[in-house]
């Protein structure tokens, strides 16, 4: 019997993990599909519940869920610590969250940059995404830095770790940004269709900065732009992260060693058609 996949949130209709996960599902030749529900905030915790009643057997969960959605699973330690999931397993009949997002962009930091202890970190944004990101740069040794617009969630978010600071936006951030080794944009801006939008402009950025937006869809958003305008010698797309973070998902589900190169060839493909 074919087995139902998905990924919750609001907006949806942009993601490119059912592509992703469908061609992951072709690889490997498995009866298996993936879809986008569109999901309210409000209606995060009857749509996991109508989940599991319909026998559906995963899911992810984006923006702006991810918080929110904590509450109405049974949250595996490291989630609970992050206090956030984009992952989902009913495989157990209890629905199971789990948060693959830090796994995702470590695994790319360290590919880009090596050694992340002792680095200057500067994430910009305090939501889901910033919360599992910073928890495995603090776990890693990285300093961090969070900045965020609403200045106290930035300091909550800090004060659950180790050895992290935070900043709010404007002269403040070019500061900070002067001395960091890393800037992570894990914010939603600069996402298809506001592509124009960016925090940081080339004006701020030094050559030695790594920028990683974890925005993949442009594939080269507005923060990359100014970052190329800049002279910045490492730039990172979402795309690597969107795949890691989505592999992670694909093992907790389906106990298989999900197909890397396939799943990255497919998110490319259907952004170079856009």
């Amino acid at each position: 019997m074919e087995k139902i996949y998905g990924i919750i949130g609001d907006p949806v209709a942009h993601s490119l993990s059912p592509v992703m996960h469908n061609a992951a599902f072709e690889k490997l030749g498995m009866d298996a599909i993936y879809l986008a529900f569109r999901v309210s905030p409000e209606e995060v915790g009857d749509a996991i519940r109508g989940a599991k009643s319909l026998g559906i057997s995963g899911l992810n969960v984006t923006i702006p869920l991810k918080e929110k959605a904590l509450f109405f699973v049974d949250a595996e330690e490291v989630a609970k610590r992050i206090g956030a999931i984009n992952t989902i397993d009913f495989s157990s009949g209890t629905p199971v969250g789990y948060n693959t997002d830090g796994i995702g962009s470590l695994r790319v930091l360290k590919e880009t940059t090596g050694e992340i202890k002792d680095k200057n970190v500067l994430i910009l944004g305090a939501g889901g995404a910033a919360k599992a990101i910073s928890f495995y740069l603090d776990v890693e040794g990285a300093r961090v830095t969070i900045a965020n617009r609403t200045k106290e969630r930035a300091a909550r978010l800090a004060s659950n770790l180790h050895n992290a600071d935070f900043s709010g936006l404007g002269l403040e951030l070019e500061k900070r940004i002067e001395a960091s080794d890393i800037l992570i944009n894990a914010t939603s801006v600069g996402m298809h269709p506001n592509e124009d939008a960016t925090l940081v402009s080339a004006d701020m950025m030094h050559p030695d900065l790594v920028v990683f937006d974890i925005v993949y869809n442009p594939m080269e958003t507005k923060l990359l732009k100014e970052a190329k305008r800049a002279g910045v010698k490492k730039i990172v797309d979402g795309v690597k992260m969107l795949v890691y973070q989505g592999a992670a998902s694909f093992k907790i589900w389906t106990k298989k060693e999900p197909p890397i190169e396939t799943m990255e060839k497919a998110v490319r493909a259907a952004l170079n058609r856009d």
